[in-house]
């Protein structure tokens, strides 16, 4: 029996819902052992990030090592990366390990609004993450940081996407959430030839917490399976899809997504 492995290196919730804790749960649901090397602690929940704490470099340095040299991961998944310093040392790593499966989700906005990325860092994402991905994985937000557009329609996407392959990312996958049409959310992805979309129906709720993370994590852990880009996607729409639908509806605020979704709702289907 195989054992697939992938290795998160991001930011801890203390909450729950995104960030290591909502990689780790992904990965165990969809059978990856996870791994993981911690850029920051914060101190959040539904209602917001109260605090970040970020750790030096020499820690993340000590962690990736640690994992790479004794538990080579099948595929990587950077989240939160707060400083150029630490967006250095991970692109150090990934040369000095040889990591071809590098999920990139580039965390700059917390959903309450709190900033997980210092401005000066956008840069060195672009310049030495970017080009190392095996796919990147932004929210409209994000995608507009990254290449100075404004993004209003599908065929905005595309453009940003087109960019973004340009840039050096080998896939790029920019999801819908926060621009419904047609009370739908379409998620495209650029293999740097052709696009594909999926669209699911607009769920309205507030528990949203998280799905950038898991959906991003869910790509990796198909990724590590070793899933071609096109069926990584879909697994990955679908399993955030799931975790939407059927809310666990805690915490007074944006409140966390159903990582057991999708292995119950299989089960149950197959039963």
């Amino acid at each position: 029996m195989s054992i697939y492995k992938a290795l998160t290196i991001a930011g801890s919730d203390s909450g729950g819902g995104a960030g290591i804790q909502a990689d780790i749960k992904t990965f165990q649901e969809l059978d990856v052992y996870g791994m993981s090397a911690i850029t920051a602690v914060t101190a959040q929940n539904t209602l917001g990030v109260h605090g970040v704490y970020p750790l030096t470099a020499e820690a993340l340095r000590e962690q990736i090592d640690a994992v790479a040299e004794d538990l080579r991961p099948d595929a990587v998944k950077t989240g939160m990366l707060w400083n150029a310093e630490m967006i250095e040392e991970v692109a150090r790593k990934i040369d000095e390990y040889g990591f071809s499966r590098v999920i990139v989700d580039p965390v700059m906005i917390a959903k309450g609004g709190a900033s997980l990325l210092r401005d000066e860092s956008v840069a060195a994402l672009k310049e030495l993450l970017i080009p190392r991905s095996y796919a990147i994985t932004p929210n409209i937000p994000e995608a507009e940081t990254l290449t100075g557009m404004t993004i209003s329609s599908l065929d905005d996407r595309k453009k940003a996407a087109e960019q973004l392959v340009e840039m050096g990312a080998q896939h790029v996958i920019i999801k819908g959430g926060h621009q419904p049409e047609d009370n739908h959310i379409t998620d495209l992805l650029f293999d740097g030839s052709m696009f594909m979309q999926i669209s699911h129906p607009y769920i309205d709720t507030k528990h949203t917490h998280g799905t950038g993370c898991t959906f991003a994590a869910a790509l990796t852990a198909q990724t590590a399976k070793g899933d071609r880009i096109h069926q990584a996607f879909e697994a990955a729409a679908n399993f955030v899809r799931e975790a939407v639908e059927n809310t666990l509806g805690i915490g007074s605020g944006h409140g966390p997504t159903n990582h057991f979704a999708f292995k119950r709702n299989s089960f149950n289907t197959s039963r």
